[in-house]
């Protein structure tokens, strides 16, 4: 073998090792958040709850011992029992069962105002970073508004001032059309709490898409396909929100939990999902009265908001340690060093 083709063959290994080292090196922005999240202890928990919470609002209505409106007026509030694991409340009724259900309720409440609120930030905060000019100052305005009360009021204000003419157009639903379904608060219940939450949800997120677009709307990608000539929908959600993703999905996960209070609040405070529907919420205004003489109506709701809103936070903590491009350098650099 000659000295140059000797040489050829050097250089072509020393190529396929670069190669080799360059594809080990690069691994995805996803496969190493994966990484971190499971290496973190307090996130493991938070998905473990979760996951819980999940199971029971799917699985735990139908495994529940007893119909959670059924009422036994021999049985009022009876501590917990064989029969009764947790007891049974002012009405005779299983408090485990309403449990099992409040977890729906919450779950079912949290998931679709995060849905809504996080899709129209996303509009709303695209629109204002590409468009600027009046339509920035007009979006940004509306969200200095909403911001500037708090939550808790606002969605008082919201639930309060939609409550009666959407009972009105239900009503006139069922004089045109004679669905029973029309008749049913529950779902009136469910569509006011969604609507009063989501108004008080999207200014976060529609803050935090702007700022994320202004970083990125100005990067190469971005600026080739405007060249192009790429429709402002097709880049605004193929090449900016993808990219923007990880400070969205740990905010999306803490207003999960904060859906869930903020559902707990409005049903305590008597205007949020009413009776015949269970939850938590609910069930611990019910109980306010007699804490004292039967502590585990107060405490059982309470213990169940609370472990499931803190495995949601454990969850969003243990995303943003993951997701944080400045924590990743740092865990990397401290990774090369050891």
């Amino acid at each position: 073998m000659s000295r140059n083709q000797k040489l050829d063959l050097s250089q072509s290994e020393e190529e396929q090792s670069d190669a080799r080292d360059q594809v080990a090196g690069n691994r995805g922005l996803w496969r190493d958040a994966g990484r971190r999240l499971v290496r973190n202890r307090l996130s493991l928990v938070g998905i473990f709850i979760l996951s819980i919470l999940f199971v029971v609002a799917i699985f735990g209505p139908s495994v529940a011992p007893y119909p959670f409106m059924e009422q036994n007026l021999k049985l009022i509030s009876q501590p917990p029992s064989a029969d009764h694991w947790l007891g049974t409340d002012q009405l005779g009724r299983d408090v485990l069962s309403r449990i099992l259900w409040g977890a729906r309720t919450a779950t079912t409440v949290a998931i679709f105002v995060t849905a809504i609120s996080l899709g129209v930030g996303i509009v709303l905060g695209g629109v204002a970073a590409f468009a600027g000019g009046m339509a920035d100052w007009l979006i940004m305005r509306l969200t200095d508004v909403v911001m500037s009360v708090p939550s808790i009021m606002l969605a008082l204000l919201v639930n309060t001032a939609i409550k009666k003419p959407v009972a009105i157009w239900y009503e006139d639903l069922y004089e045109q059309t004679g669905w029973a379904f029309f008749r049913s608060t529950t779902f009136l219940d469910y569509l006011i709490v969604l609507g009063a939450l989501a108004v008080v949800s999207f200014p976060g997120y529609a803050r935090l898409i702007r700022g994320q677009i202004l970083s990125l709307r100005e990067r190469e990608y971005v600026t080739a396909a405007r060249s192009s000539g790429v429709p402002f929908a097709r880049i605004l959600f193929r090449h900016v929100v993808p990219n923007a993703l990880g400070p969205v999905i740990v905010a999306a996960t803490f207003g999960f939990s904060g859906a869930m209070v903020m559902e707990a609040s409005l049903s305590y405070l008597g205007i949020g999902i009413q009776p015949p529907a269970a939850s938590w919420g609910a069930m611990i205004n019910d109980s306010l009265m007699d804490w004292r003489y039967e502590p585990w109506l107060l405490a059982m709701p309470a213990i169940a908001l609370a472990i499931s809103a803190l495995g949601v936070n454990y969850l969003g903590d243990g995303l943003n340690d993951a997701l944080n491009p400045r924590i990743a350098a740092g865990g990397a650099g401290s990774e090369g060093e050891r």
